[in-house]
């Protein structure tokens, strides 16, 4: 096949594409940021540019859309990528006569659900601007689906892998200076994240099974996975200095976030805090039974793994500076200080 990934200098991205090289298919991959040399006719430019989207779609058997715009962004910056830039490609994909076009989402469509284990049945529920835009998105590939265009829509949970910074950053380096390290409640929710080898397997599948199988849409997330508590603890204690998870208390500490953040001197945004307080993880029976799912990673050896990562590559990922995206260090603003109290 020739495939067209966006945002292929993402984590997802450079995962989905390497997947996709070694399995003999030709890759045209796009990103705003510069990509890394992979083998794959790379190209640096904006999935809302209509003349760039209208050449790269040209030929393409299938799309991987994995370009998006995180909470860290500011709101109209979001629904730009996040929904115009969707719909760009849906469209122009779809007078290519793209065979597929697959859609990565995120779980944060649900909102802060009650309904656990949650399906995909859950109503989608917009309680800030990046899930609002997620649910757009989705809409928009609902109806390119009526109109006869083959979307799989996957909901991956937080996912790592080597590559994953992000908010996880600020854990690995408290952990590897011999901190240790604050949350809130003391992590005693059940929290289910996801390896990105494991999210890549299922993109490879709805890119290759039947369309009667895939053209729908699957929650994808770790089957084996504790508490958040645990997971922190696990990277802790490789790193071994004896750091030890420390309870804060929830409310409090909750609106001191939301204050930081409106400020922007935190990387915390209001639903991740929130999240932090309850559990959360949802249903993947549907992918298990549709696209034969079964992840190889549970969440602590996921997070172990994106941790070793980190610890082979810190000299050079400090060299790097900070960002917003997942493969970058985001800053720490005022929880910077904070460090010396733990």
């Amino acid at each position: 096949m020739r495939v067209l990934v966006t945002g292929g200098a993402g984590v997802l991205g450079q995962v989905v594409t390497r997947r996709l090289l070694a399995e003999d298919h030709e890759v045209v991959s796009v990103d705003i940021r510069q990509l890394p040399p992979t083998g794959a006719l790379a190209t640096v430019g904006d999935v809302r540019d209509r003349a760039l989207v209208e050449r790269l779609v040209d030929g393409a058997d299938a799309v991987v859309h994995c370009a998006a715009a995180l909470p860290s962004h500011r709101p109209e910056e979001i629904w730009a990528t996040d929904v115009n830039g969707t719909e760009v490609l849906l469209e122009l994909a779809r007078r290519a006569r793209v065979g597929r076009f697959v859609h990565i989402s995120s779980t944060a469509v649900y909102g802060l659900p009650r309904d656990l284990p949650t399906p995909e049945s859950n109503p989608r529920e917009v309680v800030d601007p990046y899930n609002r835009a997620k649910i757009e998105a989705e809409l928009l590939c609902e109806r390119y689906r009526e109109r006869g265009m083959c979307v799989p829509v996957l909901r991956p949970k937080t996912f790592l892998g080597p590559g994953r910074l992000g908010i996880f950053a600020m854990l690995f380096e408290w952990a590897v200076e011999g901190r240790n390290f604050p949350l809130l409640g003391g992590g005693h929710v059940r929290c289910q994240m996801l390896d990105v080898e494991d999210l890549c397997d299922v993109v490879m599948r709805t890119l290759t099974a039947p369309r009667s199988t895939v053209d729908d849409t699957f929650n994808v997330a770790a089957t084996e996975f504790g508490t958040l508590r645990n997971d922190f603890q696990a990277v802790l204690d490789a790193a071994g200095h004896g750091g030890r998870v420390i309870q804060v208390p929830g409310r409090p500490v909750v609106a001191a976030l939301r204050l930081l953040e409106v400020l922007r001197l935190s990387p915390v945004y209001k639903r991740l805090a929130k999240k932090l307080l309850h559990d959360s993880y949802v249903c993947t029976a549907k992918a298990r039974d549709a696209l034969n799912f079964a992840p190889r990673y549970s969440n602590t050896a996921s997070i172990l793994r994106t941790f070793d990562w980190y610890r082979e590559n810190a000299k050079s990922l400090a060299r790097r500076g900070v960002g917003r995206a997942h493969d970058e260090i985001w800053r720490q603003g005022a929880l910077r200080l904070a460090k010396s109290l733990f």
